[in-house]
């Protein structure tokens, strides 16, 4: 594992570019709009999501999401797969009962009952104040989505008696960690993040707050890594709660080479500097002004230079800092104390000498646990590409010709599918010289998001036989509309199985 994946701290704050709703071509992501994507690589570049094949190959029997590459970018997932092997673990994500679940939907539902088969805590929440206030839903609608969300979730395998399904209206806990997450919110961050202006209702705000108590909220009995799977629309949610997730520390712990503290790219600086004039291996300590005299003559970065040149004559040495963020009295002696090996102690901070910047993280999260702190994690993410609407652009709850609801009656399914828009050509014949256009089929999307399931050969086939001409348009929908049919069939008849189930549970509806 790469140091980028120990560094748990954001460097920046949460009204820059890193969490900002547009990047810098504006590729806006709302997650109350009808965000699509035209080009999934720009996220990579403009907000730091990284590509889902750099830790694919780490994953146990992937999902066949994961194999097929719908889901595409992820945010230190690595963190999460390291987190599964040692049975510490969680999996969230919501939803906001608008309309009846589709089977866009089940991509997120299916997200989660895997994460918790492979032993992760889950968790399944109902947005339903987000849903008031953002929607403007009456409760009576609400209610009557989100027993059908919860029982789509339940049908697709969630165990309820290893993980938690809750509203966020009824869950004292989350509005109670809502409130503190609050103090460390303003509302230009919230206006520079999601657009917000005068005329937001506070209502509107303050479910951003839950949203972020919601992601945090597994943490809250015991810090673990926790993944929280999403469309892109949703990472300015993932961004803000990452940032509140470090605020909420007790300790920043970060590398330092000298006294006096330094940004990260000044401290890259210093370190190309250290390691060039010999690094450890020099044969006398490696002074701060020697430092700035060999950046000065390749860099034009006078704030590192004027810093090194005030330490004067201070040795250079490699240490980890511990940085005093909101931790008690009791807390910073008991840490002092702690630290073993050469140290030192100043007002604000720890340099320690003699432990990895790994060692450091652990023990500073274990200290702060141990004085009532949260020692949150930051929450990861994985990314599953949008699903094409079936009459072309995005999949969308109000418009039902555009997608199948888990509750559609099968003929209707099958009816749907069969109507569908396709990437084939304009004549059988075009079809059979040039091929079909998988890539930009939603009827060839329903074989690799859903209908061909784990078989990856069907998947293959089915996509092989189109480009390669073999396969037309009418006897491909017609397969899917059948596959479609009987998925639904099978479907609702376990959402009925899971009517007494849900009946039982602990879940105001």
């Amino acid at each position: 594992m790469s140091e980028h994946d120990h560094d748990e701290d954001t460097d920046g704050n949460a009204t820059g570019t890193e969490s900002g709703a547009a990047g810098a071509d504006d590729l806006t992501l709302d997650p109350w709009g009808s965000s699509t994507v035209a080009d999934y690589r720009k996220l990579f570049s403009e907000f730091g999501i990284e590509s889902f094949e750099s830790v694919l190959s780490d994953v146990p029997n992937p999902h066949y999401l994961m194999r097929r590459g719908v889901i595409f970018g992820h945010r230190e997932y690595d963190r999460v797969l390291d987190g599964m092997e040692t049975g510490e673990a969680a999996v969230l994500s919501g939803f906001m009962p608008t309309g009846d679940p589709h089977i866009g939907h089940k991509l997120v539902f299916d997200e989660i009952v895997w994460h918790q088969q492979r032993g992760a805590d889950a968790y399944g929440l109902i947005a339903d104040l987000e849903a008031h206030s953002a929607r403007g839903l009456d409760w009576a609608e609400i209610d009557e989505h989100a027993r059908d969300y919860l029982l789509s979730l339940l049908a697709l395998g969630f165990d309820p008696e290893e993980g938690e399904l809750y509203r966020q209206s009824t869950n004292r806990t989350v509005q109670d960690l809502a409130f503190e997450l609050g103090i460390e919110t303003n509302t230009s961050e919230l206006r520079a993040i999601y657009g917000f202006d005068g005329e937001t209702d506070v209502s509107h705000m303050q479910s951003v707050v839950t949203q972020m108590a919601d992601i945090l909220y597994p943490q809250l009995e015991e810090p673990k890594p926790t993944v929280i799977p999403v469309g892109p629309d949703q990472d300015p949610h993932v961004r803000l709660a990452r940032d509140l997730a470090a605020r909420m520390r007790s300790f920043k712990v970060t590398e330092a080479y000298a006294s006096f503290e330094a940004e990260p790219g000044e401290r890259a600086l210093i370190g190309e500097a250290y390691e060039t004039l010999g690094g450890e291996d020099a044969e006398e300590s490696i002074r701060c002004v020697a430092a700035a005299d060999w950046i000065a003559e390749r860099y034009d970065a006078p704030d590192v230079e004027e810093s090194l040149r005030a330490a004067g004559k201070e040795p250079i040495r490699p240490r980890v800092r511990f940085l005093d963020r909101n931790a008690s009295d009791d807390a910073f002696a008991a840490l002092i104390d702690a630290i073993d090996g050469e140290k030192r102690v100043y007002e604000g901070h720890i340099d320690a000498f003699d432990c990895s910047r790994e060692e450091a993280h652990a023990l500073a999260r274990e200290i702060e646990v141990e004085h009532d702190g949260y020692g949150f994690y930051p929450p990861s993410s994985i990314y599953h590409r949008f699903m094409t609407g079936l009459t072309g652009g995005k999949m969308s709850s109000s418009i039902p010709a555009s997608h199948i609801s888990l509750l559609d009656d099968p003929e209707d399914g099958y009816d749907k599918v069969n109507a569908a828009t396709t990437g084939g050509r304009d004549t059988a014949e075009l079809q059979r010289k040039l091929g079909g256009e998988a890539d930009d089929c939603p009827v060839y999307e329903l074989y690799a998001y859903l209908l061909a399931g784990d078989d990856d050969e069907l998947a293959k086939t089915v996509y092989d036989e189109c480009v390669g001409g073999e396969r037309l348009c009418g006897d491909c929908k017609e397969q899917a509309a059948q596959l479609m049919k009987a998925f639904l069939e099978d479907h609702q008849e376990k959402r009925e199985e899971a009517e007494e189930l849900l009946e039982s549970l602990d879940v105001e509806l």
